[in-house]
């Protein structure tokens, strides 16, 4: 049987919505005709120069790597030419990007993007990827977009996504009902569907957290790490740690094989580090349509308001047992803590 292409895969799940216009179908294929290009440069890394420091910091105030810096313009270029995003919001820009020519207003969607997520891996061979979030805007098509299209709560999401540039490149996603992974085949130029109706173990062995923090975090965080670490054959404990840091390819390797993510708020950064738009909501998406559970350690990252683009959210992202546990945990020992979020 031939394998399917993602356009073919795309237009194919259009074709069941006789009121579709196309226009979300060319959105995606814009954002995966960037990633190519994106991960062309990846592939060349250490031959070209793409490796290093781009000489400037992002509203984060962290250092862009020149694969930041590039990654960010195909992005940008993609969107803002393809006639379907009225604007964007990126990890590496302060402020919203408003496109305002005639073909952009009329645009039905907006972006949120991190081109490049876990971008000082790449020096060093570790997977890193790209995270986008699609969202209808709240404006009159024909107008300039503004500020409330993109503060828009994870449940109006009408699509997210990944790229994971690893071993192999992929691009998973979503739009409401299921979620599909495509491998690239650089022979051909071409991503084809590799992994139909992905979903998420209901439990897992692998808990995956930074525990170089673990004298800043929240008790109910510190008690799970113990939980995760006792011996109980019953529930296949001590649990396996493995942190690569990257949300991507963490939450991916966790979404093919069982396991929590947890970015917890900390003492010194009760919010956590993870940027609610463009991380925690778009990958909550994905994973909650695998039938996975995403939390801030007390709230459905999903039902989060934002009120500024680079807001930042704790997160609890993975198989459904081991969110809801981790959460008891919080809610036991550290049910004070979400004043300070």
């Amino acid at each position: 049987m031939p394998m399917k292409t993602l356009v073919e895969f795309i237009n194919e799940k259009q074709a069941e919505y006789p009121e579709a216009t196309g226009d979300l179908t060319r959105l995606l294929n814009d954002i995966g005709i960037a990633a190519k290009i994106v991960n062309r440069e990846i592939r060349r890394a250490g031959l070209a120069d793409v490796n290093g420091l781009f000489g400037s910091t992002n509203i984060q105030g962290e250092e862009q790597k020149k694969l930041d810096v590039f990654a960010n313009e195909q992005f940008i270029n993609a969107l803002k030419h393809g006639g379907q995003c009225a604007a964007l919001a990126s990890e590496e820009n302060e402020d919203m990007i408003i496109f305002g020519n005639k073909y952009s207003m009329n645009g039905k969607y907006v972006v949120a993007f991190d081109p490049v997520d876990g971008s000082s891996n790449i020096e060093v061979n570790v997977p890193i990827g790209t995270i986008f979030a699609i969202y209808k805007r709240t404006t009159a098509i024909g107008s300039s977009g503004s500020l409330d299209d993109l503060l828009q709560p994870g449940r109006n999401l009408v699509a997210a996504g990944y790229v994971m540039y690893g071993s192999s490149t992929m691009l998973v996603y979503t739009t409401g009902n299921g979620v599909n992974g495509f491998t690239y085949d650089a022979t051909v130029g071409l991503f084809f569907l590799s992994h139909p109706d992905m979903r998420i173990p209901e439990n897992g062995t692998i808990y995956s957290i930074n525990e170089a923090n673990y004298i800043y975090f929240p008790e109910g965080v510190k008690r799970y790490i113990k939980y995760c670490q006792e011996d109980d054959k019953a529930t296949l404990r001590p649990y396996n740690t493995r942190y690569i840091g990257s949300l991507v390819a963490d939450v991916h390797r966790n979404l093919l094989r069982g396991g929590i993510f947890i970015y917890p708020g900390t003492l010194k950064n009760p919010n956590g580090k993870l940027r609610l738009l463009y991380e925690c909501a778009p990958m909550a998406f994905i994973v909650e349509q695998a039938g996975g559970k995403a939390t801030d350690g007390f709230r459905r990252i999903m039902d989060i308001e934002p009120y500024s683009l680079h807001q930042r959210s704790p997160v609890f992202i993975g198989s459904r047992e081991m969110v809801i546990k981790a959460e008891e945990f919080m809610q036991q020992y550290s049910n004070d803590f979400v004043e300070k979020m």
